[in-house]
């Protein structure tokens, strides 16, 4: 009977090795892009606005890196209970789009997009400067 629990137990342990590696090898690439855009609870017109715009020059202008999981967009609320680090991993003091390269599970390089607030009133300029940092990381992933 022991035998019988031992062996269940490794199969059960190969089986969701197995899993978990399909699912890592099908849509995440050891070198990625996330695009982070990071905000609190309470949110104004002008923070809605720059989440729009970051996530809509995203998902307009990379959609193949989007598909390959090259490139990831996420909204996350700092204040959210676990999410807290990220005011301090990234030294944010406001609403930010953060880009993260990330490498074999590990973090390389980030940049902080500080720009979009320059430019949130011209959609045009928003979207140049995103496109370019964006590619920009993306070609460091390649």
């Amino acid at each position: 009977m022991r035998k019988i629990s031992i062996l269940l137990f490794v199969s059960a342990i190969f089986i969701c090795s197995s899993l978990a590696f399909a699912q890592d090898s099908g849509n995440n690439p050891a070198t990625r892009v996330i695009a982070y855009y990071f905000h609190g609870s309470f949110r104004c017109a002008t923070c809605h606005k720059l989440e729009q715009y970051s996530k809509e020059a995203i998902e307009i202008n990379f959609q193949d890196a989007l598909a390959s999981g090259k490139l990831e967009f996420k909204a996350v609320n700092v204040e959210d209970r676990g999410n807290e680090h990220y005011s301090k991993d990234y030294q944010l003091y406001t609403k930010s789009l953060i880009l993260s390269l990330v490498k074999d599970g590990k973090e390389i390089k980030w940049k902080n997009m500080d720009k979009i607030w320059e430019y949130v009133s011209d959609k045009k300029r928003f979207f140049d400067y995103v496109n370019e940092e964006v590619n920009n990381f993306l070609k460091e992933a390649s």
